[in-house]
């Protein structure tokens, strides 16, 4: 190529150079071009640095020029030659005067970018290779302190890593572009009949205050113990995999146009035991009663008849215990690529492991696997819903509705999530404080409990996109099923019809 010496292969440092992908005159050109045009710099630097380069020296050359740039200044085989006098690999490729070959050889700096992303797969093509006989010289060293399940984390963690930097910065787009997609948007909410702008949770008086689901956020469902966090959140799930309809979508592919393809992971409960939830509140026949196999006849046929009638719902389970992030982000990739993926729940948040949790800082930690769910919601396009403990402070105050700061390592939960809610049900507090039926107190504590049994509210505490406030619902214990309240204005028979 050119007049430019092509480097001998050996100078690079791995045993087997000759075995690993490279294009030493891809680097050769983008260097010449860069050394020749500083502006070509711009164009490559979010995809390319010093070591996704093959040859050590060319490395060195790229690192000194981008330096120079970023500061302002010229970087021209005349301005890096001071810092190359007494380079050694440099000496053997006939000194500076190299640095004047690569900038005339240099063909043209609007091939660059194709250039920088050769360059940069051919890196990650030699990660993946040194990668891989890691993994090989591991599995090969029989170790009692390395069990082969840690080598497997280990591995998919590295793999993880990799895949995360190979994912291209975004950077600018023109304010047009991204008035075009807020107005497609607009439009598919315009077209649902003006209501919702994301998936539909499949209940009216939720879908009003959040506009259903959005693709790319994190949605913290939070609770005390027994609020029916679980039950909410699997009622949600179902609900969504239920109206599943797939067709042509606002963009003009091929996708889901109502409801979704759900993945759950469910870190607390068995597959068998969320399936056992989803098929009460389906088939109406209460969950405790499915535990102990005590059902009349017609409640087992109902139940049966309720589980064929599911059995092609888009909802796929994982109860993999002790997850760590890295792996729930690539189980959920791999969910989209082969079923699809429109809606993520997690059961729950604090039940997930960092990447190196040994050792580290709780809240680092927690911090960690909020930024995590947060990146696949962004990187998926879909609503991620992650269910999250509180802490013991809401049941040393007299209202025990819960708030932010009740949020177990609340800083980083509350400041990745996008929408925060509470469940709280008054009813379970209220039950507790029940006086004797000869207690004056008996007759108020009755009409309360009246008020308050079967009810719930969804406090939501943080929205970006919207207000936040209370959402009143039904909950029947017994088959474990959030429901619409019926309202003042559909007691003559009238419905809100714009869900």
């Amino acid at each position: 190529m050119n007049d430019v010496a092509r480097l001998p292969i050996s100078a690079h440092p791995n045993a087997e150079p000759e075995a690993l992908p490279h294009n030493i005159e891809a680097e050769q050109q983008l260097l010449g071009a860069i050394l020749t045009n500083n502006d070509v710099y711009d164009r490559i630097a979010a995809l390319v640095k010093a070591e996704h380069f093959f040859d050590p020296v060319h490395a060195r050359i790229f690192e000194k020029a981008s330096a120079r740039i970023q500061k302002n200044a010229l970087a021209s085989p005349v301005t890096l030659k001071p810092f190359f006098e007494d380079d050694e690999g440099l000496k053997e490729l006939g000194g500076p005067a190299y640095l004047v070959r690569l900038a005339g050889a240099a063909i043209s700096a609007f091939a660059a970018r194709d250039y920088a992303q050769m360059i940069y797969d051919l890196a990650v093509r030699r990660e993946l290779i040194s990668l891989g006989r890691d993994i090989s010289a591991k599995a090969a060293k029989v170790d009692l302190a390395s069990e082969p399940r840690e080598q497997i984390t280990e591995a998919e963690q590295a793999l993880y890593k990799l895949g995360e930097q190979g994912v291209a910065e975004r950077g600018f787009q023109s304010f047009l572009k991204a008035a075009v997609e807020a107005v497609n948007t607009a439009n598919a909410a315009y077209q649902r009949g003006g209501g919702l702008s994301g998936i539909s949770t499949g209940l009216i008086d939720l879908d009003k205050k959040l506009g259903g689901l959005h693709p790319s956020d994190l949605l913290i469902l939070a609770g005390r113990p027994s609020m029916g966090k679980t039950s909410l959140a699997t009622n949600v799930a179902f609900n969504i995999a239920k109206a599943y309809k797939r067709g042509r979508t606002h963009d003009g592919g091929d996708g889901a146009v109502e409801g979704g393809v759900v993945g759950f992971f469910s870190l607390e409960m068995s597959a068998e035991q969320l399936a056992a939830r989803i098929l009460s509140e389906a088939s109406e026949v209460p969950s405790e009663q499915i535990r102990r196999g005590n059902m009349e006849e017609h409640e087992f046929r109902r139940f049966v008849d309720a589980a064929k009638a599911l059995e092609s719902c888009p909802l796929y389970i994982d109860d993999t215990p002790a997850l760590p992030i890295s792996q729930v982000a690539a189980r959920a990739r791999r969910l989209k690529r082969t079923h699809g993926l429109d809606c993520l729940v997690i059961d729950y948040l604090q039940l997930l492991k960092g990447s190196s949790s040994k050792g580290e800082n709780r809240v680092q930690e927690v911090s960690e696997i909020t930024q995590g769910l947060k990146a696949i919601a962004k990187e998926l396009n879909i609503p991620v819903i992650a269910l999250s403990q509180l802490s013991r402070t809401v049941e040393s105050r007299d209202d025990k509705r819960p708030q932010l700061s009740d949020l177990r390592e609340s800083g980083s939960i509350e400041q990745d999530a996008d929408v925060v809610m509470f469940v709280y049900r008054d009813e379970y507090y209220h039950e507790r404080l029940k006086p004797p039926e000869d207690d004056p107190r008996f007759p108020e504590w009755l009409d309360k409990m009246n008020r308050v049994h079967g009810t719930a509210e969804v406090i939501i505490g943080k929205q970006r996109h919207g207000p936040i406030g209370t959402v009143e619902l039904s909950f029947e214990g017994r088959f474990t099923r959030f429901g619409n309240l019926a309202r003042d204005y559909q007691s003559d028979g009238h419905r809100d019809v714009g869900f």
